[in-house]
């Protein structure tokens, strides 16, 4: 099964459609829904689907309910408050819970006259368990996670725009293996007041969606500034490798090279201060060290309540995170601010540099959501991060060339990858 969303309208030309007449809003739902209906029983990528709701807000829309995304069908990963719809976190514990209120960006959504078309699959708790959805690609595959039933909902047609977080690595890599477009913006540029916490340091709301200008257009919608950049020529695009490329697949290491190869005499390397550098080699450690500490702590409360509902791998990490010494978090913490004071000293305010987005192409589904290696640093760091469907494996399964930049250079991440897209994309 392979992606089948060519055919249908992305965000802007969705609600440039609705605007300008071409389109009445419920048909656009409409489409979407057909869409779901042809797929959803092999991908499973949604939790519950609010037909009732989207069309009532579809027609609310026609009847001339305006804004910035109006008529704008748009998924939501579960672990957002949305009123009335199922608010599980892909958890046990939470199965029977049906949210009271809107998380807030999902309300700015809305305010703008998206229409909420339902919950798309998270694993459990944002974590590392996966859920059920399968890769539109090969659905003996992974979507990845945490963000999986969003990352394929967008990749086979279901919606043009879905919501995801990121704390590890929850949207870059699904995008990555989904081939779709996958943007996290700088750390807290998106309210997630209404999202259940997994790392309250790192985690960032992003979207899912087909093409940059997709992304950029949504998320300067909801944060109230503008990031839509331009497709001009860069002079050089730099590339980090990384200590992360250690885990490199040998599929992946075939496709970047040939990447590296035909960017031509834009190609350079991307060198950080010495003592910069040794900090981001230990930056792969302090990231999962802070995370067990944050998420034993933002789940507290799951795990006294059912501890014999969570997933082994999950009370293993906040086990992991209750046992760190008081010394520890104190010195992780103070590592933490270290990082990224020397980021925001040494690197231009301006920069960008590209690293692949994930290991390799989708694992097979049965061993688990994949790795989160070329994510880490840069969701530790809180830093824009975008994931443009580039390389492919022989056998046509996706890769992502991931654009990273300094922290608030998210126009300069969104305008790169744009330019990527444009020129060694079909966007």
């Amino acid at each position: 099964m392979t992606r089948q969303q060519d055919d249908l309208p992305g965000a802007i030309a969705t609600v440039t459609a609705i605007a300008d007449g071409r389109m009445t809003a419920e048909d656009a739902l409409r489409q979407r829904l057909e869409r779901i209906d042809a797929s959803e029983a092999d991908v499973q990528a949604w939790v519950a689907v609010d037909r009732d709701g989207g069309l009532a807000a579809a027609r609310a829309v026609d009847a001339g309910h305006g804004g910035a995304l109006a008529g704008l069908p748009v998924g939501v990963k579960d672990i957002f408050a949305v009123r009335g719809l199922p608010w599980r976190c892909g958890s046990a514990i939470w199965a029977d819970r049906v949210a009271q209120s809107d998380a807030g960006v999902v309300a700015l959504a809305r305010a703008a006259g998206a229409v909420i078309l339902g919950k798309t699959e998270t694993t459990e708790f944002a974590g590392y368990t996966p859920t059920r959805t399968r890769n539109p690609h090969d659905l003996s595959r992974t979507p990845g996670g945490s963000s999986s039933g969003s990352a394929a909902a967008v990749a086979c047609g279901m919606v043009p725009l879905a919501f995801g977080t990121q704390t590890s690595g929850s949207i870059i890599r699904p995008a990555s293996y989904c081939g779709v477009v996958g943007y996290k913006p700088s750390f807290d540029l998106l309210e997630t007041g209404g999202v259940a916490p997994l790392s309250r340091s790192m985690d960032t709301v992003g979207v899912f969606a087909r093409s940059v200008p997709d992304a950029a257009f949504a998320v300067s919608v909801l944060a109230g500034i503008d990031l839509e950049g331009d497709a001009g020529a860069q002079s050089l695009l730099p590339v980090y490798r990384s200590a992360a490329w250690a885990q490199a697949n040998p599929a992946l290491s075939t496709a970047w090279e040939a990447f590296e190869t035909a960017l031509g005499s834009r190609f350079a390397e991307q060198v950080f201060p010495t003592e910069t550098e040794a900090q981001l080699v230990a930056g792969f450690d302090l990231h999962a060290r802070i995370m067990a500490t944050e998420a034993a702590q933002a789940l507290a409360f799951e795990h006294a309540k059912a501890p014999e509902l969570l997933s082994d791998a999950l009370r293993r990490q906040l086990d992991e995170g209750r046992a760190q010494s008081p010394d520890r978090r104190a010195e992780d913490r103070r590592a933490l601010h270290v990082l990224r004071r020397q980021f925001d000293t040494h690197v231009p305010r301006d920069a960008v540099w590209l690293t692949p987005s994930a290991t390799g192409p989708a694992p097979a589904f049965e061993d688990g959501t994949g790795a989160p290696a070329f994510n880490r640093l840069w969701s530790l760091l809180g830093l824009p991060c975008c994931s443009v469907p580039l390389l492919a494996t022989e056998d046509g399964l996706p890769i992502g060339v991931q654009v990273v930049g300094a922290l608030g250079n998210d126009r300069g991440v969104l305008s790169t990858a744009h330019r990527l897209m444009t020129e060694f994309g079909t966007a």
